[in-house]
This record gives structure tokens, sequence and C-alpha cells, in this order.
């Protein structure tokens, strides 16, 4: 019997071009059927065992875990990646007149945190601004100071992939005593992380693009003295020590680790082997594997863009799962967000998917995507840029 193509594994019909995945991952065939057995699973609670509350979660999170390259106890389960960068927020210090640093038209779950913090402590957000051919990596840098107390970044810029340089980011936070926290929704399980080399002091992560997962149940990450000392946000029995036992849930102290952290429901019995069934395949296609399989894509469609007359972020400024489409001025009749707005609707009208977020249109493949998809793109885009 012939080993399945990634794209068999996937419900996604012969007539779509579905390179948007850094909006949102198709669920795989076992995702799904992971779902449909867990809400089935729900017309007979009585046949739940004790174990059901915690085994399944801590397999999902030893296998986040070995992804990330470290240990389970680093990894709470949380609903979504605002909800870890609050958790973040709730535990690190800053001072008035002290501020933090992060890029511009970062994404919402970057900002709104840091900005309520601020406000409460007379601190600043400050912004990066790019000047004309700097990198955000360099722009970033700029701005970091020893006024700075948080750095708080991606490793890419959603809008379009710009790549941003997280190891140099994180030597610039250390030399100037600031925290580093990272929002990895958009890189984690694409491309591989260095941590241990970044030691961020907390890092958040959706599970519906990258890991495969569903809407609803995303990782936490916190460094080791965040794991003894921390405060989680809400309070929660089932982050108590041993809340397992059932036997005496009024407890003061914490599970181990990261466990602290963790939402209430956290046992999410229906999201929960769904994202199992997605990180699990993720773990055994590898991220390596992953991220050189996506990287020939986008590479081959950059130069497929720039033969065009498109411009795309040169391969050291871009990450290896997204690329930034920008069209030449001299080819826009309109203002580019409005422009790059109009072109993707047009495109799904055309059953090609892809993103707009912002002056560009963002491609985002992943292994179920082919060249065929690419050339379909391109031959779409240029008929309605032409008409």
């Amino acid at each position: 019997m012939s080993t399945p193509s990634p794209r068999d594994l996937f419900d996604i019909p012969d007539h779509i071009t579905y390179l948007n995945h850094a909006a949102m991952a198709p669920h795989l065939r076992s995702v799904t059927e992971a779902g449909k057995r867990a809400l089935l699973s729900q017309s007979t609670p009585w046949t739940r065992a004790a174990a059901d509350w915690f085994a399944p979660a801590e397999e999902l999170r030893s296998i986040v875990a070995a992804l990330l390259g470290t240990s389970a106890d680093s990894i709470a389960l949380v609903p979504s990646a605002s909800y870890g960068i609050a958790t973040a927020a709730a535990n690190l210090s800053i001072s008035a007149g002290q501020s933090v640093a992060l890029m511009d038209h970062e994404f919402p779950s970057q900002v709104y945190a840091w900005r309520e913090l601020a406000k409460k402590t007379n601190a600043r957000v400050v912004t990066a601004m790019r000047s004309a051919n700097e990198s955000w990596t360099e722009a970033l840098t700029r701005i970091i100071d020893r006024n700075t107390a948080i750095v708080a970044v991606t490793p890419c810029h959603w809008m379009d992939g710009a790549r941003i340089d997280l190891e140099h980011i994180a030597d610039r936070a250390r030399s100037v005593g600031a925290a580093l926290v990272v929002d990895a929704s958009q890189y984690f399980g694409a491309a591989p992380i260095n941590l241990a080399r970044i030691q961020p002091d907390f890092l958040a992560c959706v599970g519906y693009k990258w890991l495969l997962g569903a809407y609803g149940l995303s990782y936490l990450y916190a460094a080791p003295k965040w794991c003894e000392r921390g405060t989680p946000i809400e309070h929660t029995w089932l982050a108590r020590a041993e809340a397992e036992k059932f036997a005496s849930v009024y407890r003061d102290d914490f599970r181990r680790g990261a466990r602290r952290f963790d939402m209430g429901e956290f046992p999410q019995f229906t999201l929960l082997p769904m994202a199992l069934a997605g990180v699990c395949q993720v773990h055994e296609w590898g991220v390596d594997r992953i991220a050189s399989t996506l990287a020939n894509l986008t590479n081959a469609a950059a130069d497929q863009a720039t033969a065009a007359g498109y411009d795309v972020h040169p391969y050291d400024q871009r990450v290896p799962h997204i690329l930034g489409v920008r069209i030449p001025q001299s080819r826009q009749s309109k203002s580019n967000t409005s422009l790059y707005a109009q072109l993707a609707a047009q495109l799904a009208a055309e059953n090609i998917y892809v993103s707009a977020p912002g002056e560009a249109l963002r491609l985002a493949p992943y292994l179920y995507s082919s060249r065929a998809d690419f050339d379909r793109f391109f031959r779409a885009l240029d008929h309605l840029l032409c008409t």
C-alpha cells in the first residue's frame, strides 16, 4: 500500500487552492475524527474515568514540549495567545517611566495587554517603526534601551512573513535587563525555535494554525523561574497540587511547573483530542522537514513573483512558510489596503484563498500545497490586474 500524500490527510477538494494556513489550518481528517469521537463521548459521561481529566492533557503537554525542545513542566494549556500574553503581563514588573518595546502593526495579542499594563503603571509602549531599507530586527534593536523593561516580539510579522531575528533580539533584551515575551503563533510548528538560545520569559502560541489543532486551545511556555513563583490570572482547583486525586480541592499550593497557569476546564474533553491529533501529526512529520518543504515552495514562488514584476522580501528577511507579495505602485490604481483586500476577495471568488491583512497579499502554504497552487494564484492575479 502506498503512503498517502499530506494532501490526502486533509479534506481539501481539488478545485480549492488554499494558501491561507496562517489564518486557520484546515483540519486533518484525523483531527475531525477525533472531534467526532470526543463529541459522542459527551453523551455517556458515566464512562469517563478520573484519569481522563488529566492523562490526555499530560500527553498533549509532553508532545508540545518536545516540539519546542523543553519539558512538559514548562507548558500550560490556555484558551488563546492573548490569555498567555495577559499571564505574562500579570507577572512581569515594570515601573513608571519604563517601556515595553514592540513592532508597528503588531498582532493585537501583543499590543492590548501591554497598553493596559502601561496605563496601570505609568509606563510607556514604544513602537518600532521601520525606516527605508531597514529590517524589523534593526528597527526593534534601535528602540531597546536601558529604559526598556519588556520586549514583546514575534518571530515574524504576521502581515507578510517578514523575519525577526529572535536570537539577536533576545541578546539585546538581556543586555539591558529586559524581560522577553514571544507570541509564536505564526511560527511554532512551521519552523524550528531554539528555545534554549532565546530563553524567553514567556512564549505563547495558538493551536489552530501551524500546530493543526482546534480553535480555542493554545499553549504557554513559562521559564523555570516563573514556574516556581508565578501567579495565574485565574484560580482553578484543577491547577492545585494533587487535584488529580480528587481528594482535596482546597489547596494553596499548585501542581508542578507551568500547570499553575493552566486555564480553568483545561481537560477540554472535545478540543483536546483534536489538538492531540494535530500535534502528533506535526511531530511525525517533523518541524525541520515541514520548514524545508515550505521553504522550497515559497522560494520558488518568490522567484515566480519577482519574474512577474511583483515585490517580495529577500530570502534572508522572510520566514520559510509565509510570503508577502506586493503590487508595484505602477500597477496600482487605489490605496494599498483597499487594493489588497479587493484582490483577496476576487481571488476567493475563484476558489483561491489568501489573506490581505496589510499592504501585501499574504501567501501561507502547507504540506498540502503544490507549485500548481502558486501557478494558479499568479495566473489569476495577473488576470485581475490586467482587467
